[in-house]
């Protein structure tokens, strides 16, 4: 066979097997050239929501098509981009009035850090402190990585990189210690912003924290004077049972960012929520205020148009019973590990579920990473563990009997590691 020229993500090719091929999609399945249906409980890294190929969403990108291609958004507008923006402030958490276009949850980020900075240059109080969580993973530009966690994932890169305050992770019973991290972090009166995933750290192992220490970390920003910045790429559109991770808060952030499921998954498209106080710091006649950020597929109409039908979805079909329904059945299933000594951290949040694999050698490199997902792709389920941390984040159409066969696979996932012995 004839080598690939391609370079895959995340993927150590010296390692890997040749790639399957994926031929089409459908509902909760990827089926690749062999005619194996493959099970995606991740929804293809975090960003099919209601399922591979929905109806409405392929419909209407096809009907945008034969009308549009991409259009300078520099000089010009176009309806979806205009629709869509008054649609996501309809949603989003109150006092988010502008929004500002991208193309990845990688590039929303930036650009929210460049708005925070751009906020206090303009008024002419510059700040120059961005705090974040320990653990947290918001991208691979050079802001986003900056901001992430160091180590394995960026550590050829950092001369490139630049400092951040970082907060010590809300574990159980150590919740005020972050709190009073932040705080003395924003007593020198530098933070421009604290840069947050709401709820659950993806990346950085599917950590969850309460709702209530989010709204107290917001309380402390609003004291200080500093931005919060809500990093609801991977929380948005229904991932912990709310549209917005926020939500369960109750607080609305300075500047919120989305993608993955902004489209349900269909297309590349991000967007970034700001309040107007931010966008009138940057509205002058001066023109060396201008918001100096851009791509060349900013705001796609294909893709504008692909999220407002997925906002149709939301509208027109019961998402959030189906949210509601798919958190009781991953409940339920999760139940049987809780007190399995095999396991550790048996975890939920909304839709998205994580347990760890007790085995000596833990974090992202662990050998049992590798094991599992060679063991689950034998069984033709998409489930790519975080090194020992097995996580599910499945669409919501998944059904009971997938759920049933994903829950014995990760059942005799972790036999297989037991009999495995020292990794």
């Amino acid at each position: 066979m004839t080598r690939s020229a391609v370079w895959h993500p995340f993927t150590q090719h010296a390692l890997e097997p040749t790639m399957k091929r994926i031929v089409r999609t459908d509902g909760a399945y990827l089926f690749d050239e062999q005619g194996h249906a493959i099970l995606d409980a991740i929804s293809s890294w975090w960003v099919i929501t209601h399922g591979h190929r929905h109806p409405l969403i392929t419909d209407a990108i096809c009907k945008a098509s034969e009308i549009y291609d991409q259009i300078i958004f520099a000089e010009y507008t176009h309806e979806p981009a205009e629709e869509l923006a008054t649609s996501l402030i309809a949603v989003a958490p109150a006092s988010l009035g502008h929004v500002f276009y991208s193309d990845s949850g990688s590039t929303c980020v930036e650009v929210a850090l460049k708005m925070a900075f751009g906020f206090f240059h303009n008024r002419g109080t510059p700040r120059f402190r961005i705090v974040v969580m320990e653990y947290g993973y918001h991208g691979d530009t050079i802001g986003t990585m900056s901001a992430g966690e160091r180590g394995v994932f960026n550590m050829a890169y950092e001369p490139m990189l630049f400092d951040v305050d970082r907060l010590p992770f809300p574990a159980p019973g150590r919740e005020q210690d972050t709190l009073d991290a932040f705080e003395a972090f924003c007593q020198g009166g530098q933070v421009a912003a604290l840069l947050i995933e709401p709820l659950v750290l993806g990346a950085g192992g599917m950590l969850m924290y309460p709702a209530s220490l989010l709204a107290e970390l917001r309380a402390i920003a609003t004291k200080h004077g500093s931005l919060m910045i809500a990093d609801e790429v991977m929380t948005g559109w229904g991932r912990t049972g709310t549209l917005f991770a926020c939500e369960q808060a109750n607080i609305a952030p300075d500047i919120l960012c989305t993608s993955k499921g902004l489209t349900g998954g269909s297309l590349p498209l991000a967007a970034t929520l700001c309040s107007a106080e931010i966008f009138d710091a940057h509205l002058s006649t001066d023109r060396s205020r201008t918001f100096f950020h851009s791509s060349s597929y900013t705001a796609n109409p294909i893709a504008c148009a692909a999220a407002l039908a997925n906002l149709d979805v939301w509208k027109t079909e019961p998402v959030a019973t189906r949210i509601q329904s798919l958190v009781a059945m991953h409940g339920a299933r999760l139940e049987r590990f809780k007190a399995d000594a095999r396991f550790g951290n048996v975890r939920q949040a909304g839709t998205i579920v994580a347990l760890d694999v007790n085995v000596p050698a833990t974090g992202y490199l662990s050998n049992a990473g590798p094991k599992l997902r060679a063991f689950f792709k034998e069984r033709n389920l998409l489930i790519r563990p975080l090194g020992n941390v097995i996580y599910l984040m499945t669409p919501y159409c998944v059904m009971a009997n997938d759920l049933d066969r994903i829950y014995d696979a990760i059942d005799k996932a972790a036999d297989m590691i037991a009999q495995g012995g020292d990794l």
